[in-house]
């Protein structure tokens, strides 16, 4: 780590219950909580799906955030409790808001060969975390923004680019593509931290060389950053021999403390556990009408996927730590 980035090494984590997927996981880290809102940061692919089986991710629950999905290669079906059922593209997002609660399948369709994308998660603050559940999809114009490089917006806004779904907390994402040795300065709002997530070739991101799959993040200038400006406005971009695709994530930084297990975010252990027990209780009973509801039309070896047994000590609270 130099004096103004941050790098995380992502690590591989089983992700999806009977048939896990592997995925390479940024956040949440030992070094750090949250990018902005940004709470979960899972890279994964490319994958022939002929070998790994592709995406098959039973009826699971969450509340108090929400996930963005997002492809470079492939297709993903979602269907969820809502009754939406939509095909995760590459170049488009979808978004769906948990609130109080709601659930949720994802497999890759027929169609795909190779699958290859991120799975990412916002926190939701205390606020929004208990509002009505909601899906959204939207198509980003890519955007020349320099010489050999195109920038795509799904969340907020950059380089006057923005993205129409809504979140709780100002916040940016997009998927920058740069040609071999083509430079970009990324305007940064005051205010904003900011990471970068290599997810093909290599960058130097601010001075700091990072490579595929690795979490590059900046911290935020203004009044409350505290010590000198880690940014002035901008950072500099600058792709490797081979070209790169990164994504940018940003946002103000998160300053609540939050209790994430599993699936689900609360403000304390019981909240967490009441969330468990109810999920469970469903299962039980079968009942659609709770709060997770349930997913129709869904065909796998499982119905849902059981919560995990709770670890034998009380969840302990994390807020927007940084540990070098």
């Amino acid at each position: 780590m130099n004096d103004g980035v941050q790098v995380i090494v992502p690590r591989e984590v089983p992700l999806g219950g009977l048939r896990s997927m592997t995925v390479r996981r940024t956040l949440p880290a030992r070094e750090r909580s949250f990018v902005g809102a940004w709470c979960f940061v899972d890279h994964y692919g490319p994958d022939d799906v002929e070998v790994t089986g592709g995406m098959d991710v039973a009826p699971h629950p969450h509340c108090g955030l929400a996930t963005v999905s997002w492809l470079f290669t492939g297709e993903v079906e979602h269907r969820d409790s809502l009754g939406t059922v939509a095909t995760v593209r590459p170049g488009e997002v979808n978004l769906m808001t948990a609130g109080r609660g709601i659930s949720h399948s994802e497999v890759s369709t027929a169609a795909t060969s190779v699958l290859h994308g991120v799975q990412l998660w916002l926190v939701l603050p205390a606020e929004s975390a208990g509002c009505e559940p909601r899906f959204e999809h939207h198509v980003p114009d890519v955007v020349a923004v320099a010489p050999g490089v195109v920038v795509s917006v799904f969340v907020g806004s950059l380089f006057g680019s923005s993205s129409p779904v809504a979140v709780a907390t100002p916040l940016v994402g997009a998927e920058v593509v740069l040609e071999p040795g083509a430079v970009v300065d990324v305007p940064v709002p005051v205010g904003f931290e900011l990471g970068v997530l290599v997810d093909r070739g290599s960058v130097v991101f601010a001075g700091q060389g990072l490579a595929r799959g690795e979490l590059g993040v900046v911290e935020a200038v203004g009044a409350d950053a505290g010590g000198a400006p880690r940014h002035p406005g901008s950072v500099a971009l600058q792709a490797g021999s081979d070209g790169a695709r990164v994504l940018v994530l940003g946002g103000e930084p998160f300053a609540e403390e939050v209790v994430m297990w599993w699936n689900f975010i609360g403000r304390s252990h019981e909240e967490v556990v009441t969330a468990r027990e109810e999920w469970e209780a469903s299962g039980v009973s079968g009942a659609s009408m709770g709060r997770f509801g349930s997913v129709q039309g869904y065909v796998g070896e499982v119905s849902r996927i059981p919560a995990p047994g709770l670890p034998g000590v009380r969840l302990r609270a994390r807020g927007n730590r940084r540990r070098p």
